[in-house]
């Protein structure tokens, strides 16, 4: 398959995904912030980060990520050196943050934010996963993988402090 398709594909996704959790992630937070508090009591401080970010808050976030996300893929249509090992780390780094939904859920055994497009990509996610795989095998994935989810753990506090600043 094309790597344009990937790109473009990735970012729509992207968009679709991240548009879920926009829409309903700040009321979700407020609805369940105490539910939380006592399944999550070593993430209350994130829990209460996350309640103080509003939608417009977290929309700015999630407008920086695309940014990056954007740059890369545009850096990687042009080939930039190194740029498709780049592109590949963030979207393994995406295609686990899909899992990190499910998995969520099913820890607090209520829908949140984002589970379903997550549920309703992961075909996708598999297919691009086995086509980076096929082309780099296991070990560079699994690095890759590493470095992409080093790469959004560095981000996104970047991310929610703007959308802090900005909102």
């Amino acid at each position: 398959m094309d790597m344009l398709f990937w790109y473009i594909s990735f970012l729509l996704i992207f968009l679709i995904h991240d548009g879920e959790e926009i829409i309903v992630q700040h009321r979700w937070v407020q609805t369940h912030r105490n539910q939380l508090g006592i399944k999550l009591k070593r993430l209350r401080l994130l829990v209460q980060h996350l309640a103080g970010l509003t939608t417009r808050g977290f929309a700015i976030a999630v407008l920086e990520e695309f940014v990056l996300l954007l740059a890369v893929t545009v850096y990687a249509f042009i080939g930039g050196p190194l740029a498709l090992q780049i592109w590949m780390a963030l979207f393994v780094a995406f295609c686990l943050h899909f899992l990190m939904h499910i998995g969520q859920s099913v820890f607090l055994r209520s829908y949140v934010p984002g589970l379903i497009t997550s549920v309703l990509f992961i075909p996708y996610a598999y297919f691009g996963l086995r086509y980076i795989y096929d082309e780099i095998g296991l070990l560079l994935l699994v690095i890759l993988a590493l470095c992409g989810v080093l790469v959004l753990a560095i981000n996104l506090p970047l991310a929610h402090w703007l959308g802090r600043k900005l909102s």
